[in-house]
């Protein structure tokens, strides 16, 4: 007999209606999901400071921010870790890198981890475009951590594309890569 556990929850379906928050950011300011309701979409960045995989990732999704938020796509991230056993993911760490980093979209707080719970998120980074209300997109930036050159398919910009062309997007589903979440 084979004993199958999951330490998370499930992951949002494509379809799925986009549960709201409402979170703290490095900014001072207090952001929920309505406040994009004007973009044409918002993508939604679960990650933290410590993991590798959202390291290395960083500077992509910089610039895909710089490339895809003046088109009318909007961009939050959100680190819903626990600074307990992880103080590199405080809130005060938070400010730190992504002014060192020069973050370019709203860093958000997820300390009840009840956002990252309700997307059903799983690792550090994963992503979900949110497009009328309902989840379109959910997975990775690309297939290729390690080294942004080799990566053979760019499925968050593929999915940015898509939903600016006004097409479906090519794989709505991907399979997000990074170090799990940090559960309290």
């Amino acid at each position: 007999m084979v004993l199958i556990t999951q330490s998370g929850p499930d992951t949002l379906p494509i379809g799925a209606p986009a549960p709201d928050f409402t979170l703290p950011a490095i900014d001072g300011k207090t952001y929920s999901r309505s406040d994009f309701a004007a973009s044409k979409a918002l993508v939604i960045n679960f990650t933290c400071n410590h993991c590798p995989y959202a390291k290395a990732y960083e500077d992509r999704f910089i610039a895909i921010v710089r490339e895809f938020s003046a088109r009318g796509i909007a961009f939050v991230a959100i680190n819903p870790n626990d600074e307990n056993t992880y103080p590199d993911d405080s809130f005060e760490k938070m400010k730190e890198r992504a002014e060192a980093r020069g973050f370019n979209f709203p860093y958000l707080r997820d300390d009840t981890q009840q956002t990252a719970r309700a997307y059903g998120a799983v690792c550090t980074p994963h992503l979900f475009i949110v497009v009328d209300d309902k989840i379109a997109y959910e997975g990775r930036i690309d297939d290729n951590w390690k080294d942004p050159a080799a990566a053979q398919h760019h499925d968050l910009r593929d999915a940015l594309t898509a939903i600016l062309a006004g097409t479906p997007i090519p794989t709505p589903n991907t399979n997000p890569m990074g170090c799990s979440l940090k559960w309290k």
